[in-house]
């Protein structure tokens, strides 16, 4: 999840929503912490479930990250709005863990990327991808969804999984 998540920041521009969806452990923050790795941004990213919201400012000339977790916030974009994520969405790469159906209002141009985990799969343990996370043996199936004019033709097949690397 991590190494998708350093994929993914080599497509990503300032003013990019990303919507990660899944259940508790599936990924979303690992994956997030390698876009912040892949963005180069300050700080640890870690969950923000209980500040809702961190931003990470980049040590380079990249946009900065927001990272965002709406796990605990029940209403849609009323609730996100105290959040300033529409001023801060042109400057930046916001990333929304649960924020399907809450945030989508936010921008036309949007990455929908939903994690599934199949625990204790007979998934070939060369995935690597779950390296770090604590979660080696668990398959994930990550399904990636442009929606807008910004990802249209965009090919997205540059995130899967190289082919037997070494």
């Amino acid at each position: 999840m991590r190494e998708l998540g350093r994929r993914l920041a080599r497509l990503l521009l300032p003013g990019d929503l990303v919507l990660l969806t899944g259940e508790l452990g599936a990924g979303k923050t690992t994956l997030t912490r390698g876009l912040g790795e892949g963005l180069d941004v300050r700080g640890a990213v870690t969950s923000p479930t209980f500040v809702i919201a961190r931003v990470h400012p980049s040590l380079g000339d990249g946009p900065p990250l927001v990272h965002v977790d709406a796990y605990r916030l029940g209403g849609g974009l009323e609730e996100m709005e105290d959040l300033d994520l529409d001023a801060s969405l042109p400057e930046s790469v916001v990333v929304v863990e649960w924020g399907e159906g809450k945030v989508e209002e936010l921008s036309e141009d949007r990455l929908h990327v939903v994690i599934e985990r199949s625990v204790g799969s007979e998934a070939a343990g060369g995935a690597g991808s779950g390296a770090g996370d604590g979660s080696g043996e668990d398959a994930r199936t990550v399904t990636v969804t442009g929606v807008g004019g910004r990802w249209a033709g965009q090919d997205l097949s540059v995130l899967a999984e190289p082919a037997e690397n070494g």
